[in-house]
């Protein structure tokens, strides 16, 4: 595997303002929220970047503070489009989540923040409306991200929003050593924690709260990330919810517009150390070609990175010794995280955005604070090995690294990745990987199901995955389904279980290509 750093050169000139004060307050190592969406329609995958605002007004007082929107020109060349688009944004933004929720065939995008979520409707001609007012989503808690999915498969797209703590600017506790004068962001133990939203899309523009109805409300948690897959295979979509020093839910979805919390007996919420980890982003997707989805998370240095390996039945196994991913990430602090095949072989491997949450680590620990991002490698579903200091890695610079987002940006059939860093212009990674190998990317229509065809199953010879945009941490991509199919010049059969149910079979597919796909109408 092998990547370029072509930011420098991509007119990608933003820069993550995150306000770092010495009043330590809590958000401001929490920034950095990526988009990865075709906004404009053209084919070409476009970047949106959350930002943050000034501290303790926790308002864009200032240009700088403007979210970032850039138009994919191909080549690897954007051009910001922000201000054009009405994206400037309003509040202290920490993620952003893409998804077509009205199916009128053009992206929208919802931006979570700090008492400030935004719905923005895609209008189509380049622009976005702010819709938040009559769409009935709140704003007034801490909501680091979101994830879109079809939880009652009624075709329609409905909102699940992830929040954090709660937090005001009047918070001014002293955490760190007060002896040495050293202030340090304070631990989440200081802060409750907050039920995560569940929102029904109503049609129309409107969304209905159904937190309480649906069983989602019961829970307190200290929400980081969200990513959707059918773990049980029984056709409706599952939440996976990553907890910061606590155990994560696991929503199970009882196909009566209810869910049930089961990451205890299920086995995902903490490592089989029983120990609770600082977990951070998430991936739900297959990594070893069994056709069960996996969950991977990012956590602090020391804690590792937990893979979760889907057993069948509703359980899930610990396998990050096995697999060496406990040893191999022990010593990184991961925020995004995605499983995705990098060098297109046919097996997915674990990109992490690394850098510690606390900036003064290096004063108690070992550790680094600015450190650079990880590739894990997938060596045929069985173990792990970390690339990311081989050839054509080591340009990576340590930096506070937060979201990041996977997308084939100039469709040469690699994916390739762009990362946030705090205070820093974002990094642009084009995959120039030599392999010969093969790809396959599916782009889904769906027409009983909703527009995305979010929530889709798709079996590629002997490879799974389902087609999300929740990815990461505060983080989205929305780039079809992509995937590596090794020396294969055709895919002998394709096959799409839709959110309606429908099932459709595609034969002999040729390989290096985006493939759109509709949904049969019956």
């Amino acid at each position: 595997m092998r990547f370029r750093k072509v930011a420098a050169q991509s007119g990608i000139d933003f820069v993550l303002e995150n306000s770092p004060t010495a009043h330590k307050h809590l958000p401001e190592t929490m920034a950095g929220g990526v988009a990865a969406f075709d906004f404009d329609g053209d084919g070409l995958t476009d970047i949106f970047f959350t930002n943050g605002a000034a501290l303790p007004s926790l308002r864009k007082e200032l240009p700088r503070f403007s979210n970032g929107l850039y138009r994919n020109l191909g080549g690897m060349h954007f051009r910001d489009v922000t201000a054009s688009a009405g994206l400037n944004g309003k509040g202290f933004a920490i993620g952003a989540s893409a998804a077509d929720y009205d199916n009128d065939g053009h992206v929208d995008l919802f931006v979570a923040g700090i008492g400030n979520n935004t719905l923005y409707r895609n209008r189509g001609d380049g622009t976005f409306e702010d819709v938040t007012a009559r769409s009935g989503i709140s704003q007034d808690l801490w909501s680091v991200g979101a994830a879109w999915l079809d939880y009652d498969n009624d075709g329609k797209l409905d909102l699940f929003v992830v929040n954090y703590l709660k937090w005001s600017p009047d918070f001014d506790r002293f955490c760190g050593d007060a002896r040495g004068r050293i202030r340090v962001y304070c631990h989440p133990r200081f802060f409750d924690g907050l039920p995560n939203r569940l929102y029904h899309n109503e049609g129309n523009g409107r969304f209905r709260d159904v937190s309480a109805e649906s069983g989602i409300a019961n829970h307190i948690g200290k929400g980081m990330a969200a990513a959707i897959a059918d773990y049980d295979g029984d056709g409706f979509p599952d939440i996976f919810v990553t907890n910061d020093k606590m155990p994560n839910f696991l929503f199970h979805n009882l196909r009566n517009g209810k869910f049930e919390e089961v990451a205890l007996t299920a086995g995902v919420a903490l490592p089989d150390n029983g120990n609770d980890i600082s977990s951070m982003g998430v991936d739900f997707r297959d990594y070893d070609n069994d056709g069960l989805p996996d969950i991977v998370e990012t956590a602090l240095s020391g804690e590792t990175f937990p893979l979760f390996r889907n057993l069948g039945r509703g359980i899930f196994a610990d396998s990050g010794y096995g697999t060496r991913m406990s040893p191999l990430s022990r010593n990184y602090a991961g925020w995004g995280v995605g499983i995705v095949d990098l060098d297109n072989d046919g097996w997915k491997d674990i990109f992490a955005a690394n850098g510690h949450v606390n900036d003064r680590v290096e004063t108690f620990e070992a550790t680094p604070y600015k450190q650079h991002n990880a590739v894990f490698r997938n060596v045929m579903g069985r173990s792990f090995e970390d690339v990311s200091g081989g050839a054509g890695m080591e340009f990576q610079p340590p930096r506070a690294h937060r979201g990041c987002a996977f997308a084939d940006f100039n469709r040469d059939g690699k994916i390739d990745v762009v990362v946030s860093a705090l205070g820093e212009k974002p990094e642009l990674w084009e995959n120039v990987s030599p392999s010969t190998n093969s790809y396959l990317t599916l782009r889904l229509i769906g027409t009983r199901s909703n527009r995305d065809g979010i929530g889709s199953a798709i079996v590629v010879g002997d490879q799974t995955n389902t087609m999300t945009s929740a990815v990461g941490y505060a983080s989205s991509s929305h780039d079809g389904v992509h995937f590596g199919t090794g020396k294969r010049s055709v895919v002998e059969k394709v096959e799409i279980r839709w959110p309606s149910g429908t099932k459709q079979v595609l034969a002999n597919v040729r390989t290096n290509q985006v493939l759109m796909v509709r949904e049969p109408e019956r």
